[in-house]
């Protein structure tokens, strides 16, 4: 019997330290900015915004110049469409850290957002020169929507063409190749380019409208008749869904 009191100590020890581990754990965690900030990008990538924001600024509580967390709650308030603050968020990340390539490109779209192009166009070309951006064809993309609003087609379609080079699966970029086409009259072209998206992209109603429109002016009736007529049902653009209208009329 004397050999079993030491034996029964251990294990009733060992359970002391399992139990107690745990709450360690948490405590750590809770006192560790690196893990809420983590936690915060999992919520942001699940689209759980008040969570995700949660997380980040007890990140930021415990570390207030913490760049990743100041530019996540950036992406937030750019896609809650809260341009201001997610300004503030990105322009305070670059002071921390100008090198962070993600927060110029998205400084940039808030910028255009709010009407600042020449700003926007700075901060696009910032992150087009990092040739260490694991994204690089979304600022390409980016400045070429900017040159497109300025009028300035032929470096837009320059731009967007180094970004499909880049991403050749990238939806935005080859709609907006295909609307850039139309404009030099190139409409077999522009086409190709919507029907290539097409393809990636089959659920896209917008996209099927502009190749539907391209069917139309290429005199290629049965098929933008049937394309109209296909997303019509599900366009929830009252503007669009009159223009339709109008192109059904013109296609019985």
């Amino acid at each position: 019997m004397k050999y079993k009191i030491p034996v029964i100590f251990i294990f009733s020890l060992s359970l002391i330290v399992c139990a107690s581990s745990p709450k360690r754990l948490e405590k750590q965690r809770a006192k560790d900015p690196q893990y809420q900030y983590n936690v915060g990008l999992v919520y942001l990538q699940n689209n759980k915004y008040d969570e995700a924001i949660n997380y980040l600024n007890k990140s930021l509580a415990l570390k207030p110049n913490f760049d990743l967390a100041l530019n996540a709650l950036g992406i937030i308030h750019f896609i809650q469409s809260d341009f201001k603050t997610a300004m503030n968020y990105f322009e305070k990340c670059l002071v921390v850290n100008p090198d962070l390539t993600e927060a110029h490109n998205y400084l940039g779209s808030v910028y255009q957002e709010m009407g600042h192009l020449d700003k926007a166009e700075t901060e696009f070309k910032k992150a087009i020169a990092d040739v260490t951006y694991h994204s690089r064809e979304l600022p390409h993309y980016n400045l070429a929507r900017l040159y497109l609003t300025k009028g300035n087609d032929a470096e837009a379609l320059k731009l967007v063409n180094t970004a499909i080079k880049l991403n050749d699966r990238m939806v935005m970029a080859l709609n907006l190749k295909g609307v850039l086409l139309e404009r030099f009259g190139k409409l077999k072209e522009a086409i190709y380019s919507y029907e290539k998206a097409l393809n990636i992209a089959p659920g896209d109603i917008n996209l099927s409208y502009n190749l539907a429109v391209a069917y139309f002016k290429s005199d290629r009736r049965a098929e933008a008749k049937a394309l109209f007529e296909k997303i019509y049902p599900n366009m929830t653009d009252e503007e669009i869904k009159s223009k339709i209208d109008e192109y059904l009329k013109v296609l019985k």
